[in-house]
């Protein structure tokens, strides 16, 4: 991930700006989505179980996402104590956001397969945005689902981290999720984004994956 921050060009950001709204929403959605199928109805109340990206972008975290392939969205508001089985339900909560990125990752992904196996080429310069778009889906999702997996607080790997340990060693991990913030700031402007190079390779292992090698050598991925 280095040169992680840098300044789009127009046709990018044109380009960008769709993917990178339908991530964070898709995203936050889902999340409200399976907290109210587990009990909890707070997001729903606060008219966050939607699609309507407004009702879920942070504007920095979004300014981010346009720049660089890190950034976040409104946390959707989750209480806990409505959760039928709370800590079963905190841990599908928190997968569902990832499950999404990772799903749309993989969709957009079987979609190149398929234009590349069928010798698909681009006629207009429309057709050929909507291939880059599709690539970009591919990587920004993933990068949204690993990001998040990482078990830093308040990220989602967090909860689930914290969900799965023993009492004794989830109250000392609780005691380190106050650094939570620092720690994910100084990943990031490490070095120009160098901090979190480590998530390249489980994203570039599935965007291959996903696009297949055709479309891998046809993208120079």
């Amino acid at each position: 991930m280095g040169n992680l921050f840098h300044l789009p060009s127009i046709p990018d950001l044109v380009i960008r700006m769709p993917v990178v709204l339908l991530a964070l929403t898709v995203h936050e959605f889902m999340h409200g989505y399976v907290a109210w199928r587990c009990g909890d109805d707070t997001a729903k109340l606060m008219g966050r179980l939607t699609l309507n990206p407004l009702a879920h972008l942070d504007l920095l975290g979004t300014i981010c996402l346009m720049l660089a392939p890190i950034g976040w969205a409104k946390p959707v508001p989750v209480n806990p104590y409505n959760f039928r089985h709370p800590s079963r339900d905190d841990i599908l909560v928190s997968l569902a956001g990832v499950a999404s990125n990772f799903a749309m990752a993989a969709v957009a992904g079987l979609i190149l397969r398929g234009l590349v196996l069928f010798d698909y080429l681009p006629t207009t310069q429309m057709a050929v945005w909507g291939l880059v778009a599709l690539m970009l889906a591919v990587k920004l999702n993933l990068g949204l689902c690993f990001f998040n997996l990482l078990p830093i607080a308040p990220l989602d790997g967090h909860h689930v981290v914290r969900e799965l340990l023993p009492y004794p060693a989830k109250e000392r991990f609780m005691e380190f999720s106050r650094y939570g913030p620092i720690i994910l700031l100084a990943l990031v402007l490490l070095s120009n984004g160098s901090g979190l190079s480590f998530l390249m390779y489980p994203i570039d292992f599935f965007a291959r994956f996903f696009v297949g090698e055709q479309a891998a050598v046809f993208f120079n991925m």
